[in-house]
Parts: structure tokens; C-alpha cells; sequence
């Protein structure tokens, strides 16, 4: 599961990335409303956590574009103001839920489990299944395919190639697959990220992972 916060305060966008991290969730973080509009609008995204009160765009012209552009993806939003006139802004915007700061963060995970198990049972949002070319990636079952065989992948391998087929076709830096995959604490050796790509190449093929040099990695179609 893919989320997006989009909250200027820096400090509580980090203890909410690291917490939902370690919740087992690949987080991206933005500061800024057009900025979290662009990266939102990709529809990458399983959930978006969105904050009220933003530079450069806020938060409900940030979900009213979302919705006008067709997107469904659930929005949480937070905001520092409360009363019923700025919760139903919020909702008729196009939020599902609305969370008022200071909130407890158990509070909010709990609100994150439930927007995706109602995303889930409802049937909406894109495919898991990604196909490029005869590679076939299944990131909720966790399984990968080679044309007719199934590879087998340690879960850090997952990650990696989950982080890269998502984004097919774009480069991925590797401080982006650090972020994803180790977490924002990782303070170890970066090279691990060449370790693990240097492995899935040997199991997937050499030509499916390029390397494009001082940018990060791009998974191609053999």
C-alpha cells in the first residue's frame, strides 16, 4: 500500500512517515499543495493524508481537483481548525474522512485501516496486478511472474522491484528506494540499494532494470 502525506509541518509529516513506515506502508511526503496535486493526480496512491492549510495550494482546492479530475482515491484530511462549517467544507470537497489536530496517531492509523478496507471491500482503485512485457507483478498477493515462472523474492527484494513497477517507465532514484524500502531511519550503507538491484537483475534479466547514470533506475520492457 502506496501513501501520500501532504503536510507543511515538517516535523509531523516525518513522525507520521516513520510511524506508518513501520506500519508497513510505502509513504511519500510533500509539503506543498500543488506539488501533493501533481504527485497525488499520478494515481499511484492508495491513500492520501491531506493537510488543511498549505503553501501554495490548500488542502480543499487540492481535494475539490482531485475529484473534478475523476480520482477516487480516499483522502484523510487534517487540519488545525474545528466546527461543523470547516468539517463540511472538507466533505462536500470530496474528503472521507477528516481527522482535527491534535489527534492521537493510533487514532489516525485506525482511520488509515478503515478508508482502505472501505477502498477495498467497495472494489474501487486501480489493478495490483502490474504487466510489463512477461513480467507480471502482483503487489497484493506479493507474487511475481517471468513469463510462465514464478520468481521467487525475499521481502526486501519485493520492495525494491514493487518501488520500480509501480513507476514503470520513470527513473526512480535510489534515496527514493531507500526511503520506501529501509525507511527514513536507515543510516547504514546506501550501495545496499545497487546490492538488491544487482539481484533482481540476475533473477529477472539483466535488461529489465537500466541504470541511468547519476539519476537512479528505470524498469523497462524487455
Amino acid at each position: 500500500m502506496r501513501l501520500l502525506i501532504v503536510e507543511d509541518e515538517k516535523r509531523l509529516a516525518l513522525s507520521l512517515a516513520k510511524g506508518l513506515t513501520a506500519e508497513g506502508y510505502a509513504v511519500d511526503v510533500v509539503h506543498d499543495g500543488l506539488e501533493g496535486l501533481h504527485m497525488a493526480g499520478e494515481g499511484s496512491y492508495d491513500l492520501v493524508i491531506l493537510d488543511i492549510m498549505l503553501p501554495g495550494m490548500n488542502g480543499y482546492r487540492v481535494c475539490g481537483a482531485l475529484r473534478s479530475a475523476g480520482h477516487d482515491v480516499p483522502i484523510l484530511m487534517l487540519t488545525a481548525k474545528d466546527g461543523e462549517y470547516d468539517e463540511a467544507e472538507g466533505l462536500d470537497t470530496g474528503a472521507d474522512d477528516y481527522l482535527t489536530k491534535p489527534f492521537s496517531y493510533v487514532v489516525l492509523v485506525a482511520r488509515v485501516k478503515a478508508l482502505l478496507r472501505r477502498r477495498g471491500s467497495s472494489g474501487g482503485g486501480g489493478s495490483p496486478v502490474h504487466v510489463l512485457g512477461g513480467l507480471k507483478v502482483d503487489t497484493a498477493a506479493r507474487r511475481v511472474h517471468l513469463d510462465e515462472d514464478e520468481i521467487a523474492l525475499t521481502a526486501k527484494e519485493f520492495s525494491v522491484l514493487e518501488q520500480l513497477v509501480v513507476r514503470a517507465g520513470e527513473v526512480v532514484s535510489k534515496a527514493e528506494i531507500l526511503e520506501h524500502v529501509w525507511d527514513f531511519a536507515y543510516d547504514g550503507d546506501p550501495n545496499i540499494v545497487e546490492v538488491y538491484i544487482s539481484t533482481l537483475r540476475r533473477k529477472l534479466g539483466a535488461s529489465l532494470i537500466r541504470t541511468v547514470r547519476g539519476a537512479g533506475y528505470r524498469l523497462e520492457a524487455r
